[in-house]
């Protein structure tokens, strides 16, 4: 985790330099899910897979499972979005959250979003 933070701050740096004079925002939500009808490894990927392909074509956004690899009912998904429209960067953050929960194959046991 520690290196993502390094990551973090070079991607910060370099929207300043590019963005200078310009408001842009960036936010990282990250979204802990149980899988529970997950029996193994491959069902718990098809359905992260599915979520992530879900999010990514919705909402234009980089989307990335970061944590509990290798467990089979437990995942942590990391979701940037980068826009001039703070308020239309937290309507897509609640539609996410939405999506996620309309979602039956899962369960969201945290979600949080940080302004970078």
């Amino acid at each position: 985790m520690k290196a993502g933070g390094i990551y973090l701050k070079r991607l910060v740096l370099v929207l300043e330099v590019f963005m200078q004079g310009q408001s842009c925002f960036v936010t990282l939500v990250t979204i802990e899910l149980l899988i529970p009808h997950a029996q193994s490894l491959k069902d718990k990927r098809q359905v992260v897979r599915s979520l992530k392909e879900r999010i990514r074509a919705k909402f234009n956004a980089s989307v990335a499972e970061v944590a509990f690899q290798d467990k089979w009912q437990r995942a942590v998904l990391a979701v940037c979005l980068v826009g001039s429209d703070k308020r239309l960067l937290t309507s897509n953050t609640d539609r996410i959250r939405s999506l996620c929960e309309e979602n039956r194959d899962i369960e969201i046991t945290e979600i949080e979003q940080l302004w970078l």
